[in-house]
C-alpha cells in the first residue's frame, strides 16, 4: 500500500520550530514524511534532518519521498526514546529542534492487515516495529482479567472497561480472539446498546488502550522530552503533537516541569533548591487545527501543539 498520510498541524509546526538555514532537527515520528520535507525544504548544504521511526514502512516511504533532499537527511529505523543513542551514534552533540507527531499514523490506520483499525477484519497485531514481539492478540488472550480493566480503563478511558474485561474473558474460554472484527463484536456485546447511540464507535476506546500497551507509547514520552533538552541547543525548540488527553496531559507536565523545576514550598519567599529552568513555554495554550484544516482532515480533530524553547 502506498504511504499516504496528510501532516497535522503542519505549517504550525514549521513556524514554531524556527528552522535555522544550517541547522540540526529531528523528525522523531517521520510517519509519510511531510513534516520532514518542509523541514528539509528549509535546510541550507551544512544543514541536517534526522528522521526516525519504528516502522519499516515509513523509513522504506520516506526514502522515496526524500530522495532528492539525502544530501542533507539521515534516516534511522528506531524508536524515538532512543534518541540520545541515535545522535551519539552520528556524531552529533546538539541539535536544533524535534518534531514528535504522536499517537498512530493515518497509513498505519489504513493498511488493514496491521491490525490498528476497528473498521477493517484483519489479525490482531497493532505493532508499530513489527520487530517486537508483543502484539494484540497476546494481551486479549493471556492478559488477566484485571489486567485488562486496567489498561483499558486507564489507556483508553472506557467507562464500561470491567464489562469489556469481563466479556473478553468470557469469551476466550471457549475461543482464541485473533481479529480485530472478534474483538469488536465482544466490545459490542459488552457495552449496553442504551450507551452506544451517542459518541464515537464502541470499539475506539478499548483498541487505543490495547495499541498503547502493545507499543508501550506513554511510557517513553516524559523521558523523552529530558532526554531532548539536554541535547538541544540554546534556543532549540521541541514541538510535540498529541492526540488524547493522557499524551497531552503528559506533555504538558513534563514541559511545566523544566520550565518551572522548584520544588520548595510555596509559602517560601526565596527558592531554596536552586532548581533553574531550563527551557521556556511557547504556546501557554495548545494551538489547535484550524477549520480549514478539519474540512481537509477530519483525523486532525483532536491534535493538540506545544512548544517549548530552550533557554
Amino acid at each position: 500500500m502506498e504511504f499516504k498520510h496528510i501532516s497535522v498541524l503542519l505549517e504550525e509546526c514549521i513556524e514554531n520550530l524556527n528552522i535555522k538555514e544550517n541547522g540540526i532537527y529531528v523528525d522523531g515520528t517521520l510517519g509519510g514524511a511531510g513534516h520532514s520535507k518542509e523541514i528539509a525544504k528549509r535546510l541550507g548544504q551544512n544543514g541536517l534532518l534526522i528522521g526516525i521511526d519504528q516502522d519499516e514502512n515509513a523509513i522504506k516511504a520516506a526514502s522515496e519521498k526524500l530522495s532528492n533532499m539525502m544530501d542533507r537527511v539521515k534516516l534511522v529505523r528506531d524508536n524515538f526514546s532512543n534518541l540520545s543513542y541515535v545522535l551519539e551514534s552520528l556524531g552529533i552533540l546538539g541539535f536544533d529542534g524535534l518534531l514528535l507527531d504522536l499517537g498512530v499514523s493515518s497509513h498505519q490506520l489504513d493498511e488493514a492487515e496491521r491490525g490498528f483499525s476497528y473498521m477493517n477484519d484483519a489479525p490482531l497485531d497493532m505493532r508499530m516495529d513489527n520487530r517486537n514481539i508483543l502484539t494484540a492478540k497476546d494481551i486479549v488472550n493471556n492478559y488477566s482479567e484485571q489486567d485488562l480493566e486496567d489498561i483499558i480503563k486507564s489507556y483508553g478511558e472506557e467507562k464500561w472497561a470491567k464489562r469489556i474485561a469481563q466479556f473478553i474473558v468470557k469469551f476466550r474460554n471457549d475461543e482464541e480472539i485473533v481479529t480485530t472484527h472478534q474483538l469488536v463484536d465482544i466490545i459490542k456485546r459488552a457495552i449496553p446498546k442504551g450507551a452506544r447511540i451517542d459518541g464515537p464507535h464502541p470499539a475506539k476506546r478499548t483498541f487505543q488502550a490495547i495499541r498503547i500497551e502493545v507499543n508501550g507509547e506513554l511510557d517513553i514520552i516524559k523521558n523523552t522530552i529530558e532526554a531532548a533538552v539536554e541535547k538541544l541547543n540554546k534556543g532549540g525548540r521541541i514541538c510535540i503533537i498529541t492526540f488524547h488527553s493522557l499524551e497531552d496531559r503528559i506533555v504538558k507536565n513534563a514541559f511545566r516541569a523544566l520550565s518551572n523545576p522548584c520544588t520548595c514550598p510555596t509559602e517560601f519567599p526565596i527558592c531554596q533548591c536552586n532548581k533553574k529552568p531550563t527551557v521556556k513555554i511557547i504556546t501557554r495554550k495548545p494551538i489547535l487545527p484550524t477549520d480549514e484544516e478539519l474540512e481537509v482532515n477530519p483525523r486532525s480533530r483532536s491534535a493538540k501543539l506545544r512548544v517549548i524553547e530552550k533557554i
